[in-house]
């Protein structure tokens, strides 16, 4: 909702933080100058983890610190407990940020994960994507000189010009970018390949791998 009207238009990159995440909002300090939400909720109910009932989680062996279970669903990493499954803290992943209340955290303040996977994140806030391209425009912009990261001021803020969903640009002026299915045989290879990995540079090669050192392989098509 969002995004379809065009609330990000105008607002701003507020918070770079070291080896952490970029995050985006309204830089308004004042609530009465907010940008209105327009027919968006004020507050959402948080979606941290669902039931794992339905859902085909492509496994890869790892000794998780985190999950019993790790592996993939449709490209995005995924834990579980059997019981739950949630997206994890990943370089790139996308996420809703929030106050202390569970339900504060409505979309509009978003950040991505730019350094080391900070999984204590998990089912604590809702996460939404993942940064599939361009993610080098985040990682290399200023770091916040103010406490976790933030701009102290406006002029520090890189402005948004515009967020709009794939769905919402004209076919011919859509970046396409295919994808390896992480439900396929060549994602199981893939990840083998990334766990023993038998290049000529390798002395000792771990034969390990954490569900963040995975990342699905992407390419541009024309």
């Amino acid at each position: 909702t969002l995004t379809r009207e065009k609330y990000f238009d105008g607002l701003a990159v507020i918070r770079s933080q070291d080896n952490y995440v970029v995050q985006w909002a309204d830089p308004a300090e004042d609530e009465d100058n907010a940008k209105p939400l327009g027919s968006a909720a004020a507050t959402v109910p948080p979606e941290f983890q669902r039931p794992s009932d339905g859902i085909k989680i492509s496994a890869i062996e790892s000794r998780d610190a985190y999950a019993d279970i790790v592996g993939f669903v449709d490209g995005f990493p995924v834990g579980s407990d059997g019981e739950h499954a949630w997206l994890t803290h990943c370089y790139g992943m996308v996420g809703v940020a929030r106050g202390n209340a569970l339900d504060s955290g409505n979309g509009t303040s978003l950040y991505v994960i730019t350094g080391h996977a900070p999984r204590q994140l998990d089912r604590n806030i809702t996460l939404v994507g993942r940064v599939i391209s361009g993610i080098e425009n985040l990682t290399t912009l200023p770091r916040g000189s103010g406490e976790m990261g933030f701009y102290e001021t406006n002029d520090e803020a890189t402005p948004i010009i515009s967020v709009r969903l794939g769905t919402d640009i004209a076919e011919e002026d859509r970046t396409k970018i295919e994808i390896m299915q992480t439900d396929s045989a060549e994602f199981v290879d893939y990840v083998k390949s990334r766990t023993f990995r038998t290049e000529e540079w390798f002395v000792e090669p771990t034969g390990r791998i954490e569900i963040c050192n995975i990342n699905p392989p992407t390419r541009e098509i024309d």
